[in-house]
């Protein structure tokens, strides 16, 4: 359910007559409130260590939700999910983590999965007007989720103080995008009800509800069965986007999409007793 909610995202984001920055904005203010009201561990252990991987986080979702107002949703989640590349070659650099040879071969299919996305001859549509800006900002978007995930590593690594969880990360990097979007948000103008309706609904549900779902579906499962089940969010975003806006990939975001995805899923069953990179937290 969690995943399912997640993956709502990219069809809701080209829904509604806001601008992206106004998205961006509201959307993250929302959820950064609505995991503080329900969710007792995003009020625990903030200090300048889990705002630091917040900062990491608010860039990622500001990111993802310029690159659906320009780009297909399938490209935007696809090349977002790309991280676990970037991952890979910054870890060794921050961490001092060293890269085992069988992470390397996973890795290959997801750039050239990536390349494709660029390759490809993605014609603008009414909900994708911009295929190559968008591209290029979900690429940004792989890269500082790459730096949220290293940062969790580092909380967990002792980086961190007592109490803080990934949702304090998230609770407090929803408040810093909403911070940072909101000048270039202002003035909001006017907007039908069932706009707002729509923007309350990715707040509270969408990234809310969701984490709230998540945090209880982690410690009841594997990391295999974590990491597996949310990819289903990746999955479900295009074909969401599909029914709502009559989105159709090109064959080369699906092919691209499908290596992404594909060596994800056999790096995560070829290590089932390891933390799935995207067990503790999503971007989306």
């Amino acid at each position: 359910m969690a995943s399912v909610l997640f993956s709502t995202g990219g069809a809701a984001i080209k829904a509604v007559d806001f601008t992206g920055w106004q998205i961006a904005s509201l959307r993250a203010g929302i959820a950064g409130l609505t995991l503080l009201l329900i969710v007792p561990a995003a009020r625990r252990g903030w200090g300048w260590r889990p705002g630091l991987v917040g900062v990491a986080y608010a860039a990622t979702c500001i990111c993802f939700v310029l690159a659906n107002r320009l780009t297909s949703s399938a490209s935007a989640i696809f090349i977002q999910s790309a991280s676990p590349l970037y991952v890979l070659l910054l870890s060794p650099l921050i961490l001092k983590e060293r890269v085992a040879r069988r992470d390397i071969v996973f890795m290959i299919p997801i750039a050239i999965g990536l390349a494709l996305f660029f390759l490809g001859d993605e014609r603008p549509i009414a909900t994708a007007p911009d295929p190559l800006a968008g591209n290029m900002i979900a690429a940004l978007s792989a890269v500082t989720f790459a730096f949220v995930v290293i940062g969790l590593r580092w909380l967990g690594r002792g980086g961190g103080i007592e109490g803080a969880t990934p949702i304090t990360a998230a609770a407090m990097g929803n408040l810093i995008a909403c911070v940072v979007a909101l000048p270039m948000a202002l003035p909001l103008g006017a907007h039908s009800g069932a706009d707002w309706a729509i923007l309350l609904y990715l707040g509270v549900f969408q990234i809310g509800l969701a984490y709230v779902l998540l945090a209880r579906a982690v410690v009841r499962v594997t990391a295999l069965e974590a990491s597996v089940l949310l990819l289903l969010e990746p999955v479900l975003n295009p074909v969401w986007s599909w029914v709502v806006h009559g989105e159709i990939p090109g064959t080369a975001v699906l092919l691209g999409g499908a290596l992404v995805l594909g060596s994800t899923v056999a790096r995560a069953w070829s290590s089932p007793g390891e933390k799935g990179l995207t067990e503790t937290l999503s971007p989306h």
